[in-house]
């Protein structure tokens, strides 16, 4: 028998991003359709999808490209981008990131394609690491809590303003801003400041603080200019006005200079990045945020916690978890509900694999090469104007400071230009003799004299008082000696991996969450230094590659999404919210019309919704949902003519929360602009309309896009993230600007922008190359089909479920969107069995459960997205369809009603050393399925107790005897 010859066309195809991107082959798709009653993947269209709401242009992206392309295309793009030595400080600084860490955790999935640690029995290994990190950031700080981390210092310092006022006693409005903090830093809090209703007064805080009221004071130390102050007395004065006193630090100064928990601080926020993280012009990096213990019930963000699992063994959780923003909704303090998990991973790792003495080291070479070129430059006749400083100086350079920055970068050497008359220099992990000879050929005269710099080292003399220098010892905990080499610190790092459930072990089901595949090709650029060694604040002629990233993918995000205008400095989902409803501000002001206040949110939105609109100023009024889970259309007509003159926005998400495409999506729309109002769209569920429809062009006004969820950015663990808002041509001259770098807002009036939203221009620019890369290599038709796949996957779910589990919402047709929710609510009263039971046993299956109890409580919602094939679906749904006989078997008395597989759930292997007392069997608790006999998770612990965790609260790292496993 001849075998048919395939055309070149199949042959291209084959190989083609488009096939390994999207999970279910031809033949499975073919079985999952026929399973739902249709013939081909477009049928799903006229099926689930409103007619109304589909895209009937043609999109201009072009057509996709193959990953060897987008390989080379991407490098030719970071060829335009110079990399010079940069010597401008400002909180960004070059740095070393350790091979072993670089190969074992930021290019390794098993970190970087985790979920957040909700399920903390599968997290046990990055919870360990962020445990380190929090106990590292509370020694160099010196304060008693830490949390995981937050966005970047600009913001980390505007979270802890809005805490000061929650705690402060003070009846001032005021905050007192230190002059030489950094620029940007101020710029977001006067950002924050101005939702927030609060007076922000900039000065010197060493001779102006007796003449001023105030509820919270922030210090740079040191500060932008370098300068060390001893800030004691200003701790004081503030703390008799009843003000909470903020220190912006720099990390690696601390490791020598005294701590501002020494003087007093009430909050510690800065940078890690400094700590092994490449610059990436501008992110992401892992801020911290230090406060005092006795204010942990009012810290923003994540904090990570010791308990005991249900054996009595230590475990790990997320602490206070119902001070997750997100479930305080319209009573939040603050928006954040995430964190920069892998760059505190990679900080922390950093911190324990260069010990106490390595990065005594580190520091120490630092501050004597800062002091030598500061020297040096005073022999060749220049005055240095800073007396006490770590690694930054500030140079008098009379009329001539822009042609000795400009001399610089022809060296290759970019410095800061603070006026005219002055130059700031920053030195970092990575300056040596070389950079230091090079700085003084630039300043020195016709005769090209330099200093020797032996001889100045000879004669230097400590700049730095004694009573600045740190006298406690850093990082004493075991943690930090043990893993010194590189064996030890991979075999560290092996062992923590392996606790965890990522997508490199199996598909995470979570609804809302969209954890599709992070491809290897899309992560290279990561690596590249051209993406990753820019200073943020470089100048814009040596970032022409980023500048044609920026402007490349605004062109596709705008095309898929129907917006005129994109801005990428939202640096999460959250932020991305918060932007897009001050931008909706921002026009009702510049129109005059500055009373609309009230924003419109559906009581099935996401929690951050809420929170996002009382954080930029707005008073949130809940609208109905109907049975079906859909906006109440007649609540909506009555509330939006009660508020027709204050109508501000509405924000909503499509599909909806409860996963399906409601049918009156654009009469909503056309509702609230009948009553003066905007539209913001919730872009969590993107996914479920890439490709099929153009928000833009069906009435939204602005939207965010979580670029870590359906641009295929991964999820780290729980951060990083991106939030970039697209926006009507009516919304564009507001989006963000920056006070360091001019043009960021090309559509910016002389009406003003919102100001800046975050520290660096463009948000973590470096891992936008990902959804560059990922756009490109899909192109038109390969975005469709993975959304409609998606859709697919998520019907095909609720089929084979739905004999077992009601699904609690449909939408056309009785089809869902891209997830479904699934209702676990009958258990509890049938047999007193919970949604967390069944979480907790799908991890003895070798699942990370789905989302649990949200939108609605004991239900489960499931996203399988379009990057699962059948096979795997097919796993997860057998495990839920044993999970539902295991139920039954308790329902109807055959096993015992308190004591078994789904109570003990899940089943740690201490469970086999001793003697088997429970009711079944071990194969029956170990091993349900015949996945796991192949390929079996062991979960470390047993069910995490979180209330024991909450009352006995502890977010250092314990003494090293509780690690024995």
């Amino acid at each position: 028998m001849s075998m048919s010859r395939p055309s070149l066309n199949q042959l291209e195809m084959r190989g083609n991003f488009i096939r390994r991107h999207i999970g279910p082959n031809p033949r499975q798709q073919q079985a999952m359709l026929e399973a739902l009653g249709l013939d081909k993947l477009e049928d799903l269209i006229g099926q689930a999808i409103p007619d109304n709401i589909l895209n009937k242009d043609a999109l201009k992206l072009t057509d996709t490209i193959s990953e060897r392309a987008v390989i080379n295309y991407l490098r030719k793009m970071r060829n335009r981008n110079k990399v010079y030595t940069s010597l401008i400080g400002l909180g960004y600084y070059d740095t070393i990131m350790p091979a072993v860490i670089k190969r074992n955790v930021l290019e390794n999935p098993g970190w970087y394609t985790a979920y957040t640690p909700y399920q903390a029995e599968v997290s046990q290994g990055r919870l360990e690491a962020l445990l380190n990190f929090q106990q590292m950031v509370c020694d160099l700080t010196g304060m008693e809590l830490a949390n995981a981390s937050l966005l970047d210092e600009a913001t980390a310092a505007a979270e802890a303003m809005a805490m000061s006022r929650r705690l402060s006693k003070s009846a001032s409005n005021q905050v007192f801003i230190d002059h030489e903090c950094h620029p940007q830093t101020i710029a977001v809090m006067q950002t924050r400041a101005r939702s927030f209703g609060y007076d922000i007064v900039i000065g010197d805080p060493y001779r102006q603080l007796d003449k001023q009221d105030f509820f919270a004071l922030l210090l740079q130390y040191p500060n932008s200019q370098g300068e060390i102050h001893d800030i004691g007395d200003a701790v004081r004065i503030a703390h008799d006005k009843a003000a909470l006193v903020t220190v912006a630090a720099d990390l690696l100064s601390l490791v020598v200079l005294k701590s501002p928990g020494e003087f007093g601080a009430d909050i510690v926020v800065g940078n890690s990045q400094r700590f092994g993280v490449p610059m990436g012009y501008g992110g992401p990096h892992a801020a911290f945020f230090a406060t005092r213990d006795a204010f942990k019930r009012s810290t923003p963000g994540r904090i990570i916690g010791v308990s005991k699992d249900s054996h009595g063994q230590y475990a790990l959780r997320m602490a206070l978890q119902t001070r997750e923003q997100h479930i305080r909704r319209d009573k939040a303090t603050s928006n954040i509900c995430t964190s920069q998990v892998l760059l505190a991973v990679i900080a922390g790792f950093y911190a324990i694999y260069h010990g106490p003495s390595g990065l005594s080291l580190i520091a120490g070479r630092v501050h004597r090469y800062a002091q030598i070129l500061a020297k040096g430059l005073e022999r060749l006749g220049y005055a240095v104007q800073t007396h006490h400083f770590f690694d930054t100086f500030v140079v008098h350079t009379p009329g001539k400071a822009k042609r000795i920055a400009n001399k610089a970068q022809e060296a290759e050497i970019n410095l800061r230009i603070i006026d005219p008359d002055h130059l700031g220099i920053a030195l970092d992990e990575t300056t040596n003799r070389d950079v230091i000879r090079a700085v003084w050929r630039v300043f020195s005269g016709p005769s090209g004299e330099q200093p020797e710099i032996n001889s100045i080292d000879h004669s230097l003399e400590e700049c730095i008082p004694d009573a600045l220098l740190r006298k406690d010892a850093i990082l004493q905990h075991p943690v930090f000696e043990q893993y010194h080499s590189e064996t030890e610190m991979m075999r560290y790092m092996r062992r923590l991996a392996r606790k965890d459930i990522a997508l490199d072990r199996s598909m995470i089901p979570l609804g809302s969450c969209t954890m599709k595949l992070n491809a290897a090709t899309e992560m290279q650029a990561l690596s590249y230094h051209q993406f990753n060694g820019l200073h943020p604040f470089a100048p814009l002629h040596q970032t022409l590659g980023y500048q044609q990233l920026f402007e490349e993918l605004e062109d596709m995000l705008c095309d898929l999404t129907g917006f005129d205008a994109f801005s990428f400095q939202p640096n999460a989902g959250s932020q991305g919210e918060y932007t897009g409803l001050l931008v909706i501000r921002k026009y009702h002001e510049v129109r005059g019309e500055g009373q609309r206040d009230i924003c419109l949110i559906p009581a099935s939105a996401h929690g951050t919704n809420p929170a996002s609109a009382v954080m930029a100023g707005l008073k949130v009024v809940v609208l109905a949902c109907d049975d079906n889970g859909n906006v109440s259309v007649a609540d909506l007509k009555k509330k939006a003519a009660d508020y027709h003159d204050r109508l501000a926005a509405l924000m909503i998400t499509y599909p909806s929360t409860h996963g399906v495409f409601e049918e009156a999506f654009r009469d909503i729309c056309d509702i609230v602009h009948q009553h003066g109002g905007q539209v913001y769209l919730d872009g969590a569920n993107f996914n479920a309309l890439v490709g099929l429809s153009r928000p833009g062009k069906i009435g939204a006004d602005v939207a965010h896009l979580n670029l870590h969820k359906t641009f295929s950015i991964p999820h780290g663990g729980g951060g990083p993230g991106v939030g970039p808002i697209g926006v009507g041509m009516h919304l564009a001259p507001y989006l963000p600007d920056h006070p360091l770098i001019k043009g960021v807002n090309p559509h910016q009036t002389p009406a003003g922008t919102v100001g800046a939203v975050s520290a660096a221009p463009w948000g973590s620019a470096s891992i936008l190359t990902i959804s560059w890369a990922y756009i490109a290599m899909m192109g038109a038709q390969g975005l469709k089909q993975a959304t409609l796949t998606a859709i697919l996957n998520a019907n095909y779910i609720a089929k084979r479920l739905a004999p077992h589990y009601p699904i609690l919402y449909t939408g056309k047709n009785n089809h869902v969107a891209h997830e479904c929710i699934i209702d676990c609510r009958a258990f509890k009263q049938s047999c007193n069995v919970t949604v967390e039971d069944i979480a907790k046993r799908l991890i003895d299956y070798g699942f990370h459960a789905p989302t649990v109890s949200f939108p609605v409580a004991d239900t489960m919602m499931i996203e399988p997205t379009e990057s699962e094939s059948q096979a795997e679906i097919d796993r997860f749904c057998d495990a839920l369809i044993e999970i539902r006989k295991e139920i039954a078997a308790i329902e109807n008395g055959q096993s015992d009603p308190a004591n078994n597989v789904l109570h003990n759930a899940p089943h740690c292997h201490c469970l086999l050393l001793g003697e088997w007392k429970l009711p079944y069997s071990k194969t029956q608790a170990f091993f349900p399925g015949p996945h796991q006999s192949v390929d079996k998770y062991w979960p470390p612990v047993g069910r995490i107790d979180n209330v024991y965790g909450d009352r006995h609260l502890q977010c250092t790292c314990p003494p090293v005897s509780e690690y024995v496993e």
